[in-house]
């Protein structure tokens, strides 16, 4: 038996899930269940693996097992971007082999077309537009960033359009920005309220279980799945949980659980909304990776999302949560001067599963163990397509883009503590230190 001793528990302030529309968590499992598949973890990559299964193997029974309720993890806790290009921050012009970026590139657009469909087929209300992304600076370095990106985009054939910063309060109102990059393949959504969704338009033999933590895995001709309440024993097992997936047992020393973190301000009013200007619904990444991340979005809130703190024990940190919450007030001010009074609803934290290579994981991990893991930070569209690719790869069937992925996973192997710890938390602080007024 293989003991699990942490499990999910993020913090209770989520914007996104506390704003998103309600819906009735299925109850959790007690008991003993029998099923062909087991799937564990209920976001992005899960929900779409599930669905998928589901849809290829239409006589056996799907039992999706989440240790909270759906859209209150990690896919419910992002800032709600479903990005197309590809971003290889280990690359020069940010998109390296044009040959792995073209693909990238089809994956990316795979997953949001999948998503694209399950929000249109159920009526999914959870805001999804193709309003795509701008990609500001404000810092010489990140100046630079988007120089360097214009020439990969241009050797990519990918559209784009430089934005001066006196141009950019017609798009989002502040005038805080030198420049933006803006590309128009990004779609914004509300993300819990997508998740939320995505799990209640199910097919009929997907059973979920939600609130049911798993805290043992036993692995044989069948695996068996224990719990606080019983057991699950399945004939073949996903794991579709992220960073949690070390946990059971595999690819142990490979994956950093990064937490970022998120606040989400009050709606404007109709004074306010008019002070602000710019377009009603926009999203904005940092031209540096330790910048901010700001949307404004379809209820009139601003969200502001920077700041990262190394949690290897994967539980969250109540004192980063109140530290942090005064950088979102001061990059709020930096940026939106002109709303001195609108203070935050929510602040949360959520996890990100990255590797040092920046490659996660897809395939068969053991006999009758399959996964798709380590998202890199863009769950929304990369867990929707190796979740979907994964459930096709067990069914027998071919595709280019699986044969891309299974040439391309494998997370390395991570330093030994105390030096990991070290490491990480020294490029951390100076990471965000030389962000500057990207922050």
């Amino acid at each position: 038996m293989n003991k699990i001793n942490v499990t999910p528990k993020d913090d209770a302030l989520c914007g996104w899930f506390l704003t998103a529309p309600a819906r009735q968590a299925k109850p959790a499992h007690s008991g003993e269940k029998k099923a062909r598949w087991a799937v564990v973890g209920a976001g992005f990559t899960g929900l779409a693996a599930a669905r998928q299964l589901a849809l290829n193997f239409p006589g056996d029974e799907v039992v999706l097992i989440d240790a909270q309720e759906v859209g209150f993890g990690t896919s419910g806790r992002n800032a709600g971007f479903a990005i197309d290009l590809p971003h290889d921050i280990g690359a020069d012009d940010y998109i390296g082999d044009i040959a792995i970026a073209r693909t990238t590139l089809k994956l990316n657009r795979m997953g949001q077309s999948i998503l694209q469909s399950q929000v249109e087929a159920h009526g999914i209300d959870c805001h999804l537009r193709a309003s795509g992304k701008y990609q500001a600076a404000v810092e010489d370095r990140g100046i630079a960033v988007l120089a360097a990106y214009r020439r990969g985009l241009d050797k990519l054939g990918e559209a784009y359009e430089v934005i001066p910063g006196k141009d950019l309060p017609d798009d989002i109102g502040t005038s805080f920005y030198r420049q933006a990059l803006f590309t128009p393949g990004t779609m914004l959504v509300q993300p819990a309220a997508l998740v939320k969704g995505l799990a209640d338009s199910l097919p009929a033999n997907v059973t979920l279980y939600e609130n049911t933590a798993i805290t043992g895995v036993e692995y044989g001709a069948q695996v068996v799945l224990t719990h606080g309440q019983g057991r699950i024993i399945a004939d073949q097992l996903v794991l579709a949980n992220n960073a949690f997936g070390a946990r059971f047992g595999f690819l142990k020393h490979t994956v950093l659980p990064m937490y970022l973190y998120a606040s989400l301000s009050r709606p404007l009013t109709d004074a306010e909304q008019a002070q602000l200007g710019g377009k009603p619904f926009w999203g904005v990444i940092p031209a540096d990776p330790f910048g901010s991340t700001v949307r404004r979005t379809h209820d009139n809130r601003i969200l502001m999302r920077n700041s990262f703190s190394f949690n290897p024990g994967q539980q969250s940190k109540p004192h980063c949560l109140r530290r942090f919450q005064e950088n979102h007030r001061l990059s709020f001010q930096r940026r939106f001067p002109m709303l001195p009074d609108v203070g935050f609803d929510y602040t949360w934290s959520g996890s990100l599963a990255l590797t040092q290579n920046h490659r996660g994981f897809f395939g068969q991990l053991a006999p009758n163990v399959h996964g798709a893991l380590f998202c890199n930070g863009l769950g929304v569209t990369r867990g929707t397509v190796t979740g979907t690719l994964l459930a096709d790869m067990i069914a027998g069937k071919r595709h280019e883009l699986l044969d891309f992925l299974l040439a391309t996973s494998g997370p390395n192997t991570l330093p030994p503590e105390p030096f990991l710890s070290v490491g990480v938390n020294a490029r951390l602080w100076w990471g965000q230190r030389q962000a500057g007024m990207e922050s």
